[in-house]
C-alpha cells in the first residue's frame, strides 16, 4: 500500500506527538489532500517561497517544517501576500504542508535535546518538566569537562550553519562553564527559571535588549549565568537531520530530504 499525507500525518504525531504541543501553537496538517500518496518529504525550519519552490523542483510531495505557516490568524491567502502565495505554490504542486513546531521541541530528540547531543552535554534534563518524564521545553546538562565561556561560543559557531547575526555573548571569555542550559528558538522566557540561573550560561535565541540587560547586571551583582544568543533559525535547523533520519525509519521507502535554504532574516552585518 502506498503511504498517504494521512500516514505521514500519524507518523508524525507518533514522534511528535500533538499533545505536547503548547495551546497558543498549531502544528498539524495545514494543507493538502489527507488521500494523497507520499513517495517524498522535504524538511525546512521555514515554509517561505523559496523553500515552497525548492520542494516542487524536488518533486517532494509533502513539506514538513518546523514553524507553522498559519500561526497567526489571516484574513486572506492571496498571492500578492507571502503566505497565499506559498499555500498557492504548494497545492498546485501537489505538494501538502505539515508543521511540527513545539510538539518537536519538548522531545528527547527535538530542537533542544538535539542541540544538548552536538554539544555532548550529559545527565541531561529538561529546564521546565512536561506531562511525560525526560520531555518538557529546554534542556540542561553538563560538559563532561569544563571549557571557557570563549571555546564553547566557537564550538557553537563550528556547530551552527553560519549568519549574519552569528554567535553573541555576555560574560567573560575565560569564564569557566560547565554547566549548560539551552533552548532552541526564543528562550528568553525562561530565564527566571531555576535551572537557567543555576548554570553556568544560557543559550538561546532572539533575547531582546531589556530582559538580557537586567539578567546580565542582575548576574554582576547576585550572580548568575553568562549569556549566548544565536540565529533561531541556525538553532533549530540542526534539528532537521535528526528528524528526517526518525522519518526514514518510521516511514521505509519514502524519500526525505532536508533544505539548506537559509531563511534566517538578516543578510549580513556592518561592524566598526
Amino acid at each position: 500500500m502506498p503511504t498517504t499525507v494521512a500516514d505521514v500525518a500519524v507518523a508524525v504525531d507518533t514522534l511528535w506527538p500533538l499533545t505536547g504541543a503548547e495551546s497558543w501553537d498549531a502544528p498539524g496538517l495545514l494543507s493538502g489532500d489527507p488521500g494523497a500518496t507520499v513517495e517524498s518529504i522535504h524538511l525546512a525550519v521555514d515554509a517561505v517561497p523559496d523553500v515552497a519552490d525548492e520542494a516542487i523542483a524536488l518533486d517532494a510531495d509533502l513539506l514538513l517544517v518546523h514553524h507553522p505557516l498559519l500561526l497567526r490568524g489571516v484574513t486572506a491567502v492571496a498571492e500578492d501576500r507571502y503566505k497565499g502565495a506559498v499555500l498557492a505554490r504548494l497545492i498546485r504542486g501537489g505538494c501538502a504542508l505539515i508543521a511540527a513546531h513545539t510538539n518537536a521541541d519538548v522531545v528527547e530528540t527535538g530542537t533542544s535535546g538535539t542541540l544538548a547531543n552536538l554539544l555532548g552535554l550529559v545527565d541531561v534534563h529538561p529546564i521546565t518538566a512536561g506531562q511525560v518524564p525526560g520531555r518538557g521545553i529546554g534542556r540542561v546538562g553538563d560538559l563532561q569537562q569544563p571549557t571557557t565561556l570563549g571555546r564553547l561560543a566557537r564550538a557553537l559557531a563550528d556547530i551552527l550553519p553560519a549568519t549574519a547575526s552569528g554567535v553573541r555573548v555576555a560574560g567573560e571569555y575565560d569564564g569557566t562553564v560547565q554547566r549548560i542550559a539551552l533552548c532552541g528558538g526564543a528562550g528568553d522566557s525562561l530565564l527566571g527559571e531555576p535551572a537557567v540561573l543555576t548554570a553556568d550560561v544560557y543559550i538561546t535565541s532572539d533575547l531582546r535588549h531589556h530582559p538580557a540587560s537586567e539578567f546580565r547586571e542582575n548576574a554582576r551583582i547576585a550572580g548568575g549565568p553568562a549569556l549566548i544568543d544565536v540565529s533561531h533559525w541556525a538553532s533549530e535547523w540542526l534539528w532537521l537531520e535528526t528528524a528526517a533520519a526518525e522519518l526514514r525509519k518510521a516511514l521505509p521507502g519514502v524519500t526525505v530530504t532536508v533544505s539548506d535554504i537559509r531563511t534566517d532574516p538578516w543578510d549580513f552585518t556592518i561592524v566598526h
